[in-house]
């Protein structure tokens, strides 16, 4: 079922709970190290987040800089008081029996994060976000009828997102996610890698007739999602599984689904527990947070500029088309290099050039980020960053392909080389012999020998055959051996001709 279709009849109703891994050398109670990308089970853990008998929790100063900076980045008011509970359940990759998380006091409450869906903004209200330790892994080997914990995980720093119910449709959800994972990567706090578990997801789903102003009066969590595409499509099975439902005179059980992603569906894993099921209460080992005003203002003042300003500033500045900005804000890291390619351009282009030369070379900077560049760095799965090309000869050999010394052929030959060898473009280019030809008197004589040997050609243009003109093009750039420069042979071809 379509989701135009559906929100004829109904309205989704969806809320965020997101977890975020946040980036520290140690985790959140104690020195074990905080490594995502450990693969051998329980290597990193200790006393404390084992939970071992007489062991005390420390909290990571760390991680309370990083929660409070992502609480700012998401317009949340942060709390000068707050304080760490216990949430109480059972289950094997708990140590502890219980959960160190924050109840009543979170770090951060009351913000907003406005997205664009389909060039409309909407604003979705983060209820609160809240500190808490992570819990270790259950692993269910295939075959067996056991099953094992690693512990790697338990205790790791996370951040807790609630958002309120604002959001009506799983794209929403899907725009939402990938802002927020922006935010989380531009500011530092972590990788927001939902493919690693490093941000994870929990959608709260439910509908309602549209112009309905009350809540609907159950609401379904969706886990195991581990991909944007998984979470959209997730959303959209919910809510045409809850429209079924409700068509037939009844409401949806309030459970915990768990998202199938060969199935693409999602299955009944437990009843949904009520707040009070977790009995929470202070952690007496813990002292409370207290965060100054001035403490406050430092982290405020310290925010990069975010994703929402940077597309603005693109676009003001750059010109490029809103697709393209999304993309290049999208991966952090090519953004700083693209950033950095352009002011070598600039200095360059002031002092040369006009502003019309400026915004082409700008757009022509992000196209060959977005697609030469990025190609090369995803099939050798490296960030720019980790390249072989200096952000100072990427602007050089993009300044040699405008002022028309080599070709956008032979630039990508240099640019292949440049990336598996390094090195600059002026010595790759003479090595290889790719300089373009630019002398109008060598290209003439060219021109004039094909003109000369291709006569039926020639009367064919005349005749309003324009291919021939094509083909006349062809010939001179192969007498040329491929380095004439193609606008000037363009050029003289046509006034020669006519």
């Amino acid at each position: 079922m379509e989701e135009k279709n559906i929100t004829n009849e109904y309205t989704p109703v969806v809320g965020l709970e997101i977890h975020v891994q946040l980036k520290t050398k140690s985790k959140m109670f104690c020195d074990s190290p905080n490594n995502p990308d450990e693969t051998v089970p329980n290597m990193n853990i200790c006393e404390v987040c084992t939970a071992q008998p007489g062991t005390l929790p420390v909290t990571n100063k760390e991680a309370v800089r990083l929660g409070a900076m992502l609480g700012l980045a998401l317009n949340c008011k942060i709390a000068n008081i707050s304080k760490f509970d216990r949430k109480s359940y059972f289950y094997p990759d708990l140590p502890k029996g219980y959960q160190i998380s924050q109840y009543d006091k979170p770090i951060a409450e009351h913000g907003y994060l406005d997205i664009s869906v389909d060039g409309v903004v909407k604003r979705v209200r983060i209820r609160r976000a809240h500190l808490e330790e992570d819990a270790g892994k259950n692993i269910h080997p295939e075959g067996l009828g056991y099953s094992l914990v690693d512990y790697n995980r338990a205790g790791c720093p996370l951040i807790e997102i609630v958002t309120e119910p604002d959001i009506t449709s799983a794209k929403e959800a899907r725009v939402f996610l990938e802002e927020l994972r922006n935010i989380v990567r531009y500011i530092g706090a972590g990788s927001a890698d939902m493919e690693k578990g490093t941000m994870r997801l929990e959608p709260n789903i439910s509908v309602r007739k549209p112009g309905q102003q009350e809540l609907p009066n159950y609401k379904v969590e969706v886990k195991n999602i581990n991909s944007f595409k998984f979470a959209e499509a997730a959303i959209e099975y919910e809510v045409a599984r809850h429209i079924e439902i409700l068509k037939e005179g009844q409401t949806p059980k309030q459970v915990t689904m768990g998202w199938n992603e060969k199935a693409s569906q999602t299955v009944e894993q437990r009843s949904k527990e009520d707040v009070n099921d977790y009995r929470y209460f202070p952690d007496p080992d813990l002292p409370i947070l207290n965060l100054s005003d001035e403490f406050i203002s430092q982290l405020q003042s310290a925010l990069p500029e975010l994703p929402a300003a940077k597309r603005k500033r693109f676009k003001e500045e750059y010109g490029l088309p809103d697709e393209d900005i999304q993309n290049l804000v999208n991966w952090k890291e090519l953004t700083e290099y693209f950033e950095e390619v352009v002011s070598e351009i600039q200095a360059w282009v002031k002092a040369e050039h006009t502003n019309e030369d400026m915004l082409k070379l700008m757009k022509m900077a992000a196209n060959w980020c977005l697609q030469d560049f990025s190609a090369l760095l995803n099939a050798s799965k490296i960030n720019p960053n980790e390249s072989r090309i200096t952000q100072e000869n990427f602007a050089e050999l993009l300044k040699h392909i405008a002022d028309g010394k080599i070709s956008v052929t032979a630039g990508k030959k240099v640019f292949s080389e440049m990336f598996e060898h390094g090195g600059e473009p002026d010595h790759i280019i003479e090595d290889l012999g790719l300089t373009q030809i630019s002398d109008t008197s060598e290209i003439e004589s060219a021109i004039d020998s094909v003109i000369k040997s291709n006569e039926k050609a020639v009367l064919d243009y005349k005749a309003g055959q324009q291919k021939s003109f094509g083909f006349l093009v062809g010939m001179a750039m192969k007498e040329l051996k491929g380095k004439g420069n193609p606008q000037l042979v363009n050029e003289i071809l046509k006034k020669k001709l006519e």
